[in-house]
């Protein structure tokens, strides 16, 4: 694989950390200024929401951008949005500063998935993809773990300034290894943009992802709390149990990428979400034992992220049937509907705490887990028809 394909996964690195780093911090963020856990857990939903609106808007007004600039620029406003976590004084100052740096997720998950698969053969699109997003992954094994202990040990705002540390590594790495010549493709028009929002086709992607990640994070976002209220584990042990979680996501992100080579798209999608459907509803029981818990969390997390690779490819494909010069759009609407569904699953699991119990989460995301799957069926339904009408 190209060494730029490297300095991708290092910059997925930094702002997978970021991201996912709250979801340990939840209680902590809660007990320092003085909020409810959904209001923590909005901090989760509200950086989903910048990367929601990040991705389409900014991938399309930088759409005739060099590459590498977009890259640098991007990195950029992630190290100033952690900077501002780090010194925020009040919770509001923290969403905006989430807010701003969900804007360059966005973007950069976007451009990025085009560049991977644009600096390798076909046959290795969605593995370049898994790559890429290993990043994330790895982020969940090391970073996550070790911010929420730095959180935990040191206080949260450590962990946004050690975070900010990881950003301008990333940054100097991507001056350094991603190449100049990257290719440029050209730009969409308006009305060509627009499309990749009307195109039934690509609204079920869409909603495909949208309900595939709101069924895990309706839990996962609730996660620490879980951990503490409900199976007993003391808050030193929750770093240890997301390290478990990490590892487990590496693993289902590259296997879900080499089934979507192998399977194709649907096929590996339809197997992930009958799976996550299955573990979510059992994590409902298994919640009260710390033994069936965290053998459960290990199974959940390496199918919970084991789906990306394949929407995205899939929705690249669907891309360049449907709307063939605003792939990069369609990819990075994709994105935001990833964070459409963290946000709904986030805010869904805030409703189920505050009106229901902590343990509810779990059986509800795997309903959501349940029509994700249904929607992927039809979705595979509908591409046999087109095949048989060819």
């Amino acid at each position: 694989m190209p060494l730029a394909l490297w300095a991708l996964t290092l910059s997925a690195f930094a702002i997978g950390t970021t991201e996912f780093v709250i979801v340990g911090l939840v209680p902590t963020i809660a007990n320092d200024l003085g909020v409810s856990l959904p209001s923590a857990g909005l901090l989760v939903s509200l950086y989903a929401v910048g990367v929601a609106i990040g991705a389409p808007v900014l991938t399309a007004l930088t759409g005739r951008w060099d590459r590498k600039v977009v890259l640098i620029s991007l990195m950029g406003l992630f190290v100033l949005g952690n900077l501002l976590a780090w010194q925020a004084p009040s919770y509001e100052t923290l969403i905006l500063a989430r807010i701003l740096t969900g804007l360059a997720h966005g973007v950069f998950f976007s451009i990025g998935s085009m560049i991977a698969t644009s600096l390798v053969s076909k046959d290795k699109e969605a593995s370049a993809i898994a790559i890429m997003f290993t990043g994330l992954t790895v982020a969940l094994v090391t970073g996550v773990p070790l911010g929420t202990w730095i959180g935990q040990h040191l206080g949260w705002r450590a962990t946004f300034l050690v975070v900010s540390v990881l950003g301008l590594i990333a940054l100097i790495g991507s001056s350094i290894l991603v190449p100049k010549n990257l290719k440029q493709s050209i730009p969409a028009t308006f009305k060509e943009q627009l499309q990749v929002i009307v195109k039934p086709r690509l609204l079920l992607v869409y909603l495909m992802t949208i309900l595939g990640y709101g069924g895990t994070f309706t839990a996962f976002t609730y996660l620490a709390p879980i951990l503490e209220q409900q199976t007993g584990f003391a808050p030193s042990a929750i770093a240890l149990i997301m390290l478990v979680y990490g590892v487990s996501v590496a693993i289902g992100n590259i296997w879900g990428g080499k089934l979507a080579d192998k399977r194709g798209p649907i096929s590996a999608l339809s197997i992930i979400f009958s799976a996550l459907s299955i573990i979510l509803l059992i994590f409902t029981f298994t919640m009260e034992s710390k033994i069936a818990a965290v053998l459960t969390i290990l199974v959940w997390g390496a199918f919970a992220f084991g789906n990306v690779p394949g929407l995205q490819l899939y929705v690249v494909k669907q891309a360049q049937k449907h709307t063939p010069n605003a792939v990069d759009v369609a990819s990075g609407l994709n994105i935001a509907a990833f964070n459409i569904g963290i946000a709904l699953g986030s805010i869904i699991g805030g409703s189920v705490v505050e009106n229901m119990t902590l343990q509810d989460t779990a059986w509800i995301g795997a309903v959501i887990s349940a029509l994700a799957l249904g929607v992927t069926r039809y979705s595979g339904m509908l591409d046999k028809r087109e095949i048989q009408q060819a």
